[in-house]
């Protein structure tokens, strides 16, 4: 059975959520930043492990880490595009606690699925720092929902898939 938008996170949830982060100015500037603050650090350590395997001399593993996340990203943009669903502003006529004015687009989150396919493919080679930008990413999806720019449904799917597309990670592993 197919659920709605409104069968996931009715308007008044939505309303009581901006309503109750919006009362302090500072509270939706600072998620914002936090958010901001883990797309950055995601980036880095994609870097910086791309770099470690580049001075450790593991090709294969630097090719896997820049094709999988690349080659699924502009895959996943051309679903998001074919989809066009409305995000929860749209939809419901608020105005988010961040700066958005992206007309559909919003299923699934291209934020959630990049950390989460990022950090599900340095997963497969650095358990530790795999886990630690996946749990980052559980706070970004969290973020993208609260602040009224994505339905959860968007968030969940985007890590659902950026996990199932990291795992072709491990065919560099068997090259």
């Amino acid at each position: 059975m197919s659920m709605s938008p409104e069968d996931v996170l009715k308007k008044e949830t939505y309303e009581k959520i901006i309503g109750l982060l919006g009362r302090k100015k500072a509270v939706p500037i600072v998620i914002d930043i936090f958010g901001k603050i883990l797309t950055v650090l995601t980036a880095f350590l994609y870097f910086v492990e791309i770099g470690w395997l580049v001075v450790s001399r593991e090709y294969k593993l630097v090719a896997g880490l820049i094709i999988v996340p690349a080659l699924f990203f502009v895959l996943l943009s051309k679903l998001r595009e074919k989809i066009n669903a409305k995000r929860p502003y749209e939809l419901y006529g608020f105005k988010p606690l961040i700066k958005k004015d992206t007309n559909g687009l919003s299923f699934p989150s291209r934020h959630v699925f990049s950390i989460f396919v990022i950090g599900g493919s340095i997963w497969v080679i650095n358990k530790i720092l795999g886990t630690i930008i996946l749990i980052m990413g559980l706070f970004l999806a969290i973020i993208r929902v609260i602040m009224g720019v994505h339905f959860p449904k968007d968030v969940i799917a985007g890590a659902v898939i950026g996990c199932v597309c990291s795992m072709a990670m491990f065919i560099f592993l068997l090259l």
